[in-house]
Order: structure tokens, then C-alpha cells, then sequence
């Protein structure tokens, strides 16, 4: 590429940006990032994503260097380039990026009808057993798989004796419950395999929780049902318990 700055007069232009990092030997986006002035070759001499840094790595024993593109520029704000960023990731799919979250969306995000629909109509959720709702919403993806959502409801969370009295996780993302869970058991951090801690690190204060999926019984009752009216407006706890 042989690109290692952007004048200031191109910057001015570009304002707030999504860029694309493009693996030149098959043309497949591997990383997804916004930013403004040079942000966008901030990634070539080091990066704080592993993932990223190996990616690009791999290319230069080879002699080649990501391409550099940018997808959309002269945005009004950040907001608006981190929901087109979000909605890019969600476009190419996690799964098969650079990127260690997902974006920050706000409302936006890729989604199905059925999710539009759960989200706006906001079918409200009578609970009616033991439960802790945790939110994940950082960790929610669109098309996350049931392994992965697993892993982000489960744990890694500071939670107290009440956790013990609870019989099922409920997983929420925007006010909305995504799958339920009914637990076995809770465990330190750290105790069981997970992709969100795959070193097995023990965590001191924190726990997670092994269990399966609730039954369909169950499922029909919680998922795709608002349980926001339980979480105190803009309050940062991802934890609260009912009936417990």
C-alpha cells in the first residue's frame, strides 16, 4: 500500500469514518473499525487486538499488507459511524473478523422480523419462578450461536447468595429475553471451560453458572418477552433478581 499518513487536508474531508481491512489474497474483509484522521492505519505498526495484530502478521511474512478501505466517510458524528460499524459487523459476521465485539449499536443491529417484532411490541414477560436476568449487551450478536450465548449468560459475573436460590438464567439483550437457561449449579469463575475464558482463570468474587437450555414449556413463557420494566432506567447492574 506504502501509505503511512493522511495529510491534513484529506482528514478534514473524510471527517468520521468506517474503514475496511481487506485480505489482499482474497479479497475478504477481515477487519471492520470508525475513527477520524489517521485511525485507519493506526493498526499496521501494532495493535491492542491480538486477533488483529496476528492477522496482519500472517500477511507481512508474506510479503503483503492488508488494503486499506474506506466504506463510508464525511459522517455528522461518532454516534452515526458506530452504527454504521455495527451494522457492517453484523453484515460480514463476527464470526469471521478481526473484531472482538460486535459494535456498539444503540437500537440498531442487524435482526430478524421476529426480533424487530419482540423488540417494538414489547410483549411484556409475568415471571413467575425463581430467576436471575442477566444482560449481555455487550456480548449479543446477531446470529450468535448457541455455544457462544451460552457462554455470555453464564458468566462471568459478581452475584450474591441470592443466585443460589434461583432456578433459571434468563439471557436479555435491549430489555428483550433472548434464551433461557435453567441452572444446575454455580461455580468461582474460572472453574468450567468457556470461550470467553478459555485459560480457565479464576476470578476471585465472580462466578458462573452450568446448566441447559430450559424446556420448551418455559422457553414459550420468556423468550422474545420485554423483562426491561425489572432493570432500573439507565441503571449499569446487569444483574437483578425475581422472585428470588
Amino acid at each position: 500500500m506504502g501509505i503511512t499518513r493522511l495529510p491534513r487536508s484529506v482528514t478534514r474531508e473524510l471527517g468520521h469514518y468506517v474503514y475496511l481491512y481487506v485480505n489482499p489474497e482474497n479479497d475478504e474483509v477481515f477487519y471492520v473499525g470508525k475513527g477520524k484522521g489517521g485511525r485507519c492505519l493506526s493498526h499496521l505498526h501494532g495493535s491492542g487486538n491480538r486477533e488483529l495484530a496476528k492477522r496482519i502478521s500472517r500477511l507481512k511474512k508474506k510479503g503483503l499488507e492488508p488494503r486499506v478501505e474506506i466504506l463510508v466517510h464525511g459522517l455528522g458524528d461518532e454516534e452515526t459511524a458506530h452504527a454504521v460499524e455495527a451494522a457492517t459487523i453484523d453484515l460480514v459476521g463476527l464470526d469471521l473478523l478481526a473484531n472482538t465485539v460486535a459494535g456498539r449499536r444503540g437500537q440498531c443491529g442487524r435482526m430478524s422480523l421476529e426480533q424487530v417484532l419482540s423488540l417494538y411490541q414489547r410483549k411484556r414477560a409475568k415471571i413467575t419462578e425463581p430467576a436471575i436476568l442477566i444482560r449481555i449487551s455487550r456480548l449479543y450478536h446477531y446470529g450468535i450461536g448457541e455455544a457462544e450465548l451460552y457462554d455470555a449468560t453464564r458468566g462471568v459475573w459478581v452475584v450474591g447468595k441470592r443466585r443460589e436460590k434461583a432456578e433459571f438464567a434468563l439471557a436479555v439483550y435491549q430489555g428483550i429475553v433472548r434464551e433461557v437457561y435453567r441452572i444446575s449449579r454455580w461455580l468461582p469463575a474460572g472453574s468450567t471451560f468457556s470461550a470467553r475464558n478459555p485459560r480457565g482463570l479464576h476470578m476471585r468474587g465472580r462466578w458462573e453458572f452450568v446448566g441447559t437450555i430450559a424446556q420448551e414449556k418455559i422457553r414459550r413463557k420468556y423468550v422474545d418477552r420485554s423483562v426491561a420494566a425489572h432493570f432500573r432506567e439507565k441503571g449499569r447492574n446487569p444483574i437483578t433478581y425475581v422472585n428470588c
